[in-house]
């Protein structure tokens, strides 16, 4: 027992944990934590724990909101000891070990023991930030209504416009990035084009929508490796999807995207629609932490944490998740969740005497494999060394994000639409209202990009 824990027990109170963030990572942390002897108290900024994997499949109308975003309150409500407050933290005092944070007009300090930092990471465009109002990232709810209203708006515009390079405009679809998250997309907005969508307009035909998938890399699903990177490239090519490699963007404008070419060339694709899903930055907590402590962040503002996932210097304060930097391991919510449950489980060990920090063993992750979906009954996967694509791989994508959706309505729910999809070719969530997508530029007019920001839900936890 350390002499912090000692004042805790002679000042008559139990050992307080404090996670910033109601990902995955926070999450996984606070459950394991649920029948320990200590105080839990979960902030973050939105009051949802969000299923980010399934994000694009709300913004293609296969999925409501509330299918990947079940109340955080309401997951966490049976365990007493843990306690769930919005807010957005907008300040950590290590030598004070206190946590600060801001609800709307309320700001607030919690005080802590142990720190679990899980903030998640934001959308990155390279320092290029003024990109974003005219291709948002998909990283949050906002991002998926949005992007729906602009993908829905896009197609309704079409219909009644009478200036053809208009519509050349208004039906062509960008998205830059082609990791899982662009992949996936591309692969939505071509089904919706050529298949949900047939025959439900009288003057266009979706079908000539022209749909492009584009990244600065040579390949498609770099970390996947080539075999399954060109499968499914050949699946989003069936699908009518042009994926164009080696193309950096230089520009974003209201009417369309300027890119540069491996050979040096420029060029102009005039599109409405531009969807951005190329790189993250981690939340600006692991910044501050750094300017704190020892600890150092790489480029992408992860927090390069020890073999313990404690940041240097500092036993009590953990950082997991899209936030932390340790042996090249990429940021999926499977680490998060290992790394969410590894680190309650030293907290809960340490307190009922069974080690010290020093003693804490190194963080191991168990690898479970990588798999995104393309199309209908088309996915890769790749688990240890093996790969496969197409119809299994499909399968085994459908049964591994059933089984990681928190909830038994969630899950029910996701497969009634998942099988009106399948089988019948129907999206049941395809509304949108032009408050998905003005609402936040309205916001930076009446309020200012400050306040706008901080209305935002851009961080949602890893």
């Amino acid at each position: 027992m350390n002499s912090h824990d000692a004042g805790a027990q002679n000042a008559g109170r139990r050992h307080r944990v404090v996670i910033i963030g109601s990902g995955f990572g926070g999450l996984a942390a606070a459950q394991r934590l649920a029948k320990a002897d200590v105080d839990v108290t979960l902030v973050a900024k939105t009051g949802h724990h969000l299923f980010q994997p399934l994000l694009y499949q709300v913004a293609t109308g296969i999925l409501s909101v509330g299918d990947i975003a079940p109340s955080t309150r309401l997951v966490l409500r049976e365990h007493k000891n843990i306690t769930v407050t919005l807010g957005e933290v907008d300040k950590i005092d290590v030598a004070n070990r206190t946590v600060h944070a801001v609800a709307g007009h309320i700001d607030f300090d919690l005080p802590y023991d142990s720190l679990i930092v899980a903030a998640g990471a934001n959308q990155s465009y390279f320092g290029n930030d003024h990109f974003e109002r005219w291709a948002p990232g998909m990283k949050t709810i906002d991002d998926a209504l949005e992007l729906r209203g602009r993908i829905l708006g896009s197609f309704e515009l079409a219909e009644i416009t009478e200036d053809e390079e208009a519509r050349r405009q208004l039906l062509t679809f960008v998205v830059v990035g082609a990791g899982p998250t662009g992949v996936e997309m591309a692969g939505q907005i071509g089904e919706l084009a050529h298949r949900t969508l047939k025959n439900s307009y009288r003057r266009i035909d979706p079908a000539d929508a022209r749909i492009i998938l584009l990244d600065a890399a040579p390949a498609v699903l770099p970390p996947f490796g080539e075999k399954l990177g060109e499968a499914a490239k050949a699946r989003l090519e069936q699908l009518g999807v042009e994926v164009h490699l080696n193309a950096m963007v230089t520009d974003v404008d209201s009417t369309g995207i300027e890119i540069k070419d491996a050979d040096g060339t420029t060029r102009r694709i005039g599109a409405a629609c531009k969807i951005w899903s190329a790189g993250v930055q981690a939340s600006p907590l692991g910044t501050m932490l750094a300017e704190q402590t020892d600890a150092e962040v790489d480029r992408a503002g992860r927090v390069k944490v020890n073999k313990d996932l404690s940041v240097p210097g500092h036993p009590e304060i953990f950082v997991i998740g899209d936030m932390m930097s340790l042996d090249n391991l990429p940021g999926v919510s499977p680490v998060a969740i290992q790394g969410g449950k590894y680190v309650a489980k030293q907290i809960d060990r340490e307190l009922a005497g069974k080690q010290s920090p020093t003693g804490r063993p190194p963080f191991k992750y168990f690898d479970k494999g990588s798999m995104a979906t393309v199309s209908r009954y088309s996915a890769v996967v790749k688990i240890r060394g093996f790969e496969i694509h197409g119809f299994i791989a499909w399968v085994l994508w459908l049964v591994v994000h059933l089984a990681f959706l928190i909830g038994f309505r969630n899950r029910l729910a996701t497969l009634f639409s998942w099988g009106m999809h399948i089988l019948g070719d129907k999206r049941s969530h395809l509304s949108a209202t032009s408050r998905f997508v003005y609402g936040r530029r309205a916001i930076d007019r009446v309020y200012g990009d400050s306040i706008a920001s901080s209305l935002d839900d851009r961080s949602p936890g890893s």
